[in-house]
């Protein structure tokens, strides 16, 4: 074994579990560091706190003197727990959350000092933006970007630092994060539903997009990590061949928490609980060494705040047990990959959901209208939900054996489809009696008022109702959930803004009554979104063909699927609902087909080093062990060694073939790279690295993998399949 991967192994065998000390009750600490409702109410004074509410529920804007008003109150709770520095903290298009401290610390002459925060430090900032990607926004000599206040989001203290959730914008104005655009989409949808729900019950004022993330991850050892470069520098392994054991016996999923692991997750649920993330649900996953945590459900922007800040706590916690969090969504080749199933649905402000079932005529009419809505906006936009989840890392996921394909479809579930199946039924454009009796009490009453267990689970289907809402299970496990959230409440909102023009239409034009063009324009919906929903198996070869036929897209490359963002149908529909402009789109893809052949050439680089640096290294010493037992046999046995070194001459030909060949697909790898890395255009440039310097990773892999069971265990470089999976 070699002295690093020995060394690691035995850092790892060698530690102590770590001791976790009881803990008050989770109810006790929930959000003791967040700035919430109940803080404010003690910090800020009532004409303060109104208005942030006002803010908060009615997207009024803080005037700059309360601003100075409600900083003053906040920086005394933040200093009252702890705090010295305060920061924005936004989420800028490199996937990752950002944030620069500034120490509340002043002083005001005479060596006088004070600690200081006022309205203009609160409510705005102004973070160099050349080194964020911008799409082409912005020239690096043009460097001022701004964040802005999101009161929706409340403040919270991590560390000693005060963290102002922000948005982050270009000094022209265009959205340069994440967060901005969400907004825009989920102010469209609280719009575009409520004055849809506004057709069951008068009293619905304000609609909000609910998510609830599930997060799937890999705890592997941090010594383990560290003598893997791939793992280290690409958050997944690039070689090494699959451990005789794997998740065959689907020994892991829903299996006992191993002490170590469970440690851990105690940890970070404490860290999570004062920070007012609510997570509710741990176990293990299918893959060895795969966890999972999901929280209660949230406002949508909340939530995705939320779950960017989890992920680096959960960073930050692992390192103090020992462990390196893997969120790649294929970090082992083999076993199932990461997801982070984005569970979705709408909330009216009196405590309904509208993609709930329930017991009376009027609310399954009600929910109907929400459900065939959404099947239609996803029938109308599956290229652009595509593409909202494409990524280099998921590209490994969709559709292997644990991930929904790369075809968009919506699995409904046996009993929905009748129901749909008996509404479109409905030949005229006028309900009769008797057909609104049917309708009604027979077939759409006959939902249960729970519907948590009327369709199956299919973990094949990209896009499944779950009961009482739909879960978006494409999204990769590193991803940000922004992104496809803006989507999918963007299309849905345009999809409802369609739905009122023609029942309000058919309501006056022809004199119909509301059930009945309610009706009437849902029964055209389900006929124009019947290709859309599918109920078998999403991996067949016959699903492929039988989606094609249906005129689904199949894109089953970044580059590919990305096109959907800049198509004019995608800008069209953005420009309309006012969520971004036909800059801000290109922009954004402009960095996502960068960042897809970046990530690309950084792996081709790793593998390339590995492959020359360790892997042959270690062959070649191998095999001149072989060549010294070979020259041994033939010292003592003279003619007859031959016979008796057949297996070892065969081994050492063997591995001087992949030898040859590992060194092969270097060189044509890095040949193409460099041509690659020669064109101007950024989505030429990705397509050349998908098709002519990815296949190569296969191809280098394979003859590594090759050696890794051929050359003796003691020597080899890398900790293996077997040690990263199986050490808990």
């Amino acid at each position: 074994m070699s002295t690093l991967r020995f060394e690691a192994l035995k850092e790892t065998f060698n530690r102590v579990p770590v001791k976790v000390e009881e803990l008050e009750r989770r109810s006790a600490i929930f959000g003791r560091n967040v700035f919430n409702e109940a803080a404010m109410r003690q910090y800020l004074t009532k004409d303060s706190f109104e208005s942030v509410m006002d803010a908060v529920e009615n997207g009024s804007k803080i005037a700059r003197g309360m601003a100075d008003h409600i900083s003053t109150g906040m920086k005394e709770w933040a200093i009252s727990k702890g705090a010295t520095h305060y920061t924005h903290w936004f989420q800028p298009l490199t996937g990752a959350t950002a944030e620069k401290h500034d120490a509340f610390f002043e002083t005001v002459g005479n060596g006088q000092t004070i600690e200081k925060f006022g309205g203009g430090q609160l409510v705005q900032q102004e973070p160099d933006a050349s080194s964020f990607p911008n799409g082409g926004i912005r020239n690096t000599f043009e460097a001022r970007g701004y964040t802005a206040w999101d009161p929706t989001s409340p403040a919270f203290i991590y560390g000693t630092t005060l963290c102002i959730p922000t948005v982050f914008v270009a000094y022209t104005g265009e959205a340069l994060d994440y967060k901005t655009p969400l907004l825009r989409a989920l102010q469209t949808i609280d719009t575009a539903a409520t004055a849809v729900a506004k057709y069951f019950d008068k009293n619905v004022t304000k609609v909000y997009a609910t998510l609830g993330w599930e997060q799937e991850y890999f705890l592997i050892d941090k010594a383990l990590v560290a003598a893997r470069p791939d793992l280290a520098l690409a958050g997944r392994t690039l070689l090494g061949h699959s451990s005789a054991k794997g998740q065959q016996l689907d020994d892991h999923y829903f299996g006992s928490i191993p002490t170590r692991v469970l440690n851990y997750m105690r940890d970070l649920e404490t860290e999570c609980m004062y920070l007012g993330i609510p997570v509710k649900t741990r176990h293990n996953e299918v893959a060895p060494n795969q966890f999972e945590l999901a929280p209660i459900f949230e406002e949508t922007n909340l939530a995705v705040d939320h779950n960017s800040l989890l992920m680096d706590v959960m960073d930050k916690v692992a390192d103090r047990h020992n462990f390196k969090v893997l969120f790649h969504e294929k970090p082992f080749k083999g076993v199932n990959g990461s997801g982070k199933h984005n569970n979705w649905s709408l909330a009216t402000n009196t405590g309904v959901n509208l993609l709930g079932p329930g017991s009376t005529p009027m609310k399954n009419l009600q929910f109907l209208t929400f459900f065939i809505n959404t099947l239609k906006a996803v029938n109308d936009y599956e290229e652009l939900i595509r593409a909202s989840i494409a990524s280099a890392s998921n590209d490994h996921r969709l559709g292997a054996n644990e991930a929904p394909p790369a075809i968009i479809s919506a699995f409904i579930g046996s009993q929905l489809t009748e129901v749909l199946d008996e509404l479109e039924k409905v030949t005229n454009g006028k309900l009769s009696p008797q057909e609104k009796t049917d309708l009604k009490l027979n077939v759409v009453g006959k939902i249960p008022e729970i519907l948590l267990d009327n369709t199956d689970r299919n973990r094949t289907s990209p896009f499944a109702f779950t009961g009482n809402k739909f879960e978006l299970r494409a999204v990769g496990s590193k991803a940000n959930c922004a992104n496809p959230m803006t989507v999918l409440n963007a299309i849905v909102a345009k999809q409802l803004i369609d739905f009122k023009v023609k029942v309000d239409a058919l309501i006056k034009s022809k004199k119909m009554k509301k059930d009945d063009a309610i009706f009437n324009v849902l029964r055209e919906y389900i006929k124009d979104s019947k290709r859309i929903r599918f109920e078998g198996d999403g991996y067949g070869e016959a699903w492929e063909k039988e989606a094609k036929k249906r005129g689904l897209s199949n894109y089953k490359t970044t580059p590919e699927a990305l096109k959907a963002k800049v198509s004019k149908k995608a800008i069209d529909l953005f420009i309309e609902l006012g969520i971004m402009s036909k800059v801000e789109m290109e922009a954004r893809y402009e960095i996502e087909v960068e960042e897809y052949a970046l990530r690309i050439q950084i792996e081709g680089r790793i593998l390339g080093d590995i492959a020359r640096n360790h892997v042959i290294p270690t062959a070649i010493r191998y095999q001149n062990l072989l060549i010294e037992n070979v020259q041994g046999l033939k010292a003592i046995y003279g003619a007859g060694f031959k016979k008796l070194a057949s297996e070892q001459m065969a081994l050492i030909e063997q591995i001087s073939e992949h030898i040859a060949k590992i060194n092969k697909g270097i060189t044509d790898m890095i040949n193409e790279r460099k041509k690659a890395n020669g064109i101007v255009d950024a989505e030429k440039r990705a397509i050349a690295y998908c098709d002519k310097v990815k296949p190569y990773f296969d191809e280098i892999r394979y003859h590594c993998d090759k050696l890794e069971l051929l050359v003796d265990d003691e020597i080899w470089p890398l900790p293996k399949y077997r040690e990263l999976l199986f050490t808990k």
